[in-house]
């Protein structure tokens, strides 16, 4: 199992040596790694180098590391997406081959705050809907979101309690949501969220910020969603200028 077979840092091959283990399925997905003593001697490196690639690891989210427990492999995420691609969350459940569903949990209407007016361009007194949810994926909780939409813009009837709050948006409220400016936060453990997510304590959670704007450029929807990280990856595609 001795990796010295190229120029490469020690530490890089490492990295590449257990990814390709976990590929071949020699480490199973939530399954303990062996020992930093043993591993490091399976490997012919030190446990200076073999602690520099799993701090790496760990930053890519290959492995987690429970302190005074061992270092476990993480599960690959189930929901893929390209964050530059505007999809619903039910979208991307249904792409992923797995039922969308919704568990409301509260709505109300509230007097915009000061963040609201700076955010929606509304008046002092204009009233905002606001609406928490968990989304699930057969049946398992994996988003817990919150958005808010000016209650100016929806019909007297309006109805939220379906799936996707963007493609309601469009059919009751003829407000198609064009683009969306998104702020991504990586954080542990939440002491509200993650209970109801159903997250172990090292369960890492992906927080997306997002105000949504018609194709007028007009602030229709701001969400707050925050993903399982074991069950989301979201990337992006990045070009040369």
């Amino acid at each position: 199992m001795s990796i010295r077979a190229d120029n490469r840092h020690l530490y890089l091959q490492v990295i590449d040596n257990i990814k390709q283990n976990i590929e071949r399925g020699v480490f199973k997905e939530k399954e303990r790694l062996p020992s930093e003593f043993d591993l490091s001697k399976q490997l012919g490196v030190s446990r200076a180098t073999l602690r520099e690639a799993l701090r790496i690891l760990e930053e890519e989210n290959v492995i987690v590391r429970r302190h005074g427990v061992g270092t476990f492999v993480n599960a690959k995420p189930t929901f893929l997406s390209g964050i530059e691609q505007l999809n619903s969350i039910t979208h991307m459940i249904e792409q992923a081959g797995m039922k969308p569903g919704t568990i409301f949990l509260s709505s109300n209407v509230q007097v915009a705050s000061e963040n609201d007016i700076e955010r929606f361009g509304c008046q002092i007194d204009e009233k905002m809907l606001f609406v928490e949810r968990v989304r699930t994926a057969n049946n398992e909780p994996v988003v817990y979101c919150m958005d808010k939409v000016p209650q100016a813009i929806l019909p007297e009837d309006f109805e939220y309690k379906q799936e996707s709050l963007l493609e309601i948006l469009e059919k009751q409220a003829g407000k198609h949501i064009s683009y969306a400016v998104t702020h991504i936060e990586p954080i542990g453990y939440h002491e509200k969220v993650s209970p109801i997510l159903q997250c172990s304590p090292e369960t890492a959670l992906l927080v997306l910020r997002q105000m949504h704007y018609d194709q007028y450029d007009e602030p229709i929807l701001y969400s707050i969603n925050y993903f399982k990280a074991d069950k989301f990856s979201f990337q992006v595609l990045r070009k040369r200028v």
